[in-house]
């Protein structure tokens, strides 16, 4: 967000306002920070008494609305080291946050509004007057550790959401609502589709019966594309010795985000926290020809982060992730086609998957940043361009971002919006031109030399299981098309004299790969079609007398209810169209 947006202005003057607020609850409360978030701001404090209720946020509320009501101004000044220390005697954190602004040479500014005086850059309202005091609310209180460090003091933080006017303030409430229906947490219990047990540790998923297919089906579908890409599948370790990470270069630089050594008795090894390495090692245990790139290595590789507890969320943030990692070696000249081939590949799995609202993001590099990027300027510019053409060939929505590449190449991100309204990452194609040196990738050009300019992409475009299915769960809302869905088709039985030709039913339809179920419960029929609604089944049958005379089914839909009539041969042949052609 643009700190010059008035929506951005209007936020951080709330986060004062909420500090005057929370000081006449409580004159000796200890102030932190209160900086602007996505769709509002929050402030951190340290109170001197117990912290405040439910009431007394909706206290702070009315007192904000007051305050903003009432004209007031935002005045910034410039003042001394003296001045600020001074000032702000009384307020620890203030105190550190004026060290820190000293060190990096910066000029000390505060703000006045009313009474209250706070250390801040700005930019802020001139006057309350341009506050909308019907569009904003106190949310909700949470522990937030000061400077995000579990070593420092844990403080009390509010947060409020904040819009520019009533109605948007509203819509927002509205989506927030459906996005705790849609929540992967509270369909992932309610289907039985993985937890996260503390005697496993944290971040660790435990995928039950339900999920684990989610993860097959997804699995099978990307090595169905694979192989039509010409993909070559190997499977690596879960460890590897300290070496392989010192010749990548993950050590020592990402050994804080790596599971700590195991001493062995023959050298240090890791758990490892990406495939890339095992991979490179694959590509020179022999040599290549030209003939041979490019070379498209895949793996379903599971990798292991040493997330901090406390970021780690449900499966969008875990400690063990699986991936449907690939790494493709190619020439220079190839470059271009294998991107588009790629992207090709991402565009049919969110066609598959239903996602259409997703856009490309071409992350590039700063000649004038050479501590930040490998030195190679010529392979930037022509790294950058051809991805640049592919992308304008390809004829997609994208965006460019200046030096934001990682290290060692540009990249193209993936970014979504999702059907709660949050824009995520959904999966990066990288392209690295440092793997070649550190791990001495050549082959033998059409002359017979050796030729060390090999380049690597490296593409997951699924995402990781565990993301890309929290992703799947709150797109669908849990209702699964049928060749994802845990239970395919859920048959009821009207009452005992149907059992039997129900169960009939059930064998032939999982003879024939359909994943079934049968609730022939002691419940009446309404209660169990109910149940069959609530779980989201696509299909299910009711069989009766009817049914069980003239040897068919009743099939009803999920989406588009009664079907009628139809024939055991009828039905399978249905349900394997759909799921074969995955709709």
């Amino acid at each position: 967000m643009n700190p010059e947006d008035q929506i951005y202005k209007i936020r951080h003057s709330l986060a004062h306002l909420l500090a005057i607020a929370v000081l006449e609850y409580d004159p000796e409360a200890k102030l932190a920070i209160g900086p602007v978030i996505e769709n509002g701001f929050y402030y951190d404090f340290e109170f001197s008494k117990e912290s405040p209720s439910q009431k007394d946020l909706k206290n702070f509320q009315k007192t904000i609305k007051k305050l903003a009501s009432q004209n007031l101004n935002f005045t910034k000044e410039e003042i001394s080291e003296k001045e600020a220390r001074e000032i702000f005697k009384d307020q620890p954190y203030k105190i550190e946050l004026i060290d820190g602004i000293l060190k990096e040479g910066s000029p000390i500014t505060i703000y006045k509004t009313k009474d209250f005086i706070d250390l801040c850059e700005g930019p802020h309202v001139s006057s309350t007057k341009e506050i909308n005091p019907d569009a904003m609310e106190i949310t909700h209180i949470a522990g937030a550790y000061w400077r995000g460090s579990e070593k420092n003091k844990m403080l009390t933080r509010i947060y409020g959401l904040a819009f520019e006017n009533k109605e948007e303030l509203e819509g927002y409430k509205k989506m927030r609502e459906e996005a705790e229906k849609r929540d992967h947490r509270k369909i992932g219990k309610e289907q039985e589709l993985f937890f996260i047990d503390e005697m496993v540790g944290k971040g660790l998923v435990m995928w039950l019966p339900n999920g684990n297919i989610l993860r097959n089906e997804i699995e099978k579908f990307a090595v169905e594309m694979e192989d039509k890409g010409n993909y070559v599948r190997v499977t690596t370790p879960h460890i590897a010795k300290e070496e392989l990470y010192l010749t990548s270069g993950h050590l020592p630089y990402y050994k804080e985000d790596m599971y700590p050594p195991m001493e062995m008795d023959d050298g240090t090894y890791y758990l490892r926290a990406m495939n890339c390495p095992h991979h490179h090692r694959i590509y020179v245990h022999k040599p290549h020809s030209y003939r041979d790139l490019p070379i498209r290595m895949a793996e379903y590789g599971t990798v292991y982060r040493n997330e901090r507890s406390g970021t780690l969320a449900g499966l969008l943030r875990v400690r063990g992730l699986s991936m449907n990692d690939a790494h493709i070696y190619c020439t220079k000249d190839q470059i271009k086609e294998e991107f588009k081939a790629v992207m090709g590949m991402v565009q049919k799995y969110f066609e598959t998957f239903g996602l259409t609202d997703y856009w490309f993001r071409l992350s590039k590099w700063n000649p004038d940043r050479p501590d930040k990027y490998i030195n190679e300027p010529e392979n930037w510019e022509y790294t950058q361009n051809i991805m640049r053409e592919a992308l304008e060939e390809m004829g997609v929505k994208f965006t460019e971002a200046d030096d934001e590449a990682a290290f060692y190449g540009p990249k193209v991100d993936v970014q979504f919006t999702s059907v709660i309204g949050r824009e995520e990452t959904m999966s990066t194609i990288q392209l690295d031109f440092l793997a070649k040196e550190r791990f001495n990738l050549e082959y033998k050009d059409k002359d017979g030399n050796d030729n060390k300019d090999v380049f690597v992409i490296h593409r997951a475009p699924l995402s990781t299981h565990e993301r890309f299915i929290a992703f799947l769960i709150e797109h669908y809302g849990g209702k699964f098309p049928l060749w994802l869905s845990p239970v395919q088709v859920s048959i009821l039985p009207v009452g005992k004299d149907h059992k039997e030709y129900a169960y009939k039913v059930f064998e032939e339809l999982k003879n024939a790969g359909i994943r079934v179920s049968i609730n022939d419960a002691d419940e009446t029929l309404g209660k169990r079609i109910r149940q069959a609604k609530l779980s989201h089944v696509p299909y299910f049958l009711v069989i009766g007398d009817n049914e069980a005379k003239s040897k068919t089914v009743n099939l009803e839909s999920r989406d588009k209810e009664t079907l009628g009539q139809k024939t055991i041969e009828d039905l399978t042949t249905l349900l394997k169209e759909e799921v074969y052609s995955r709709k």
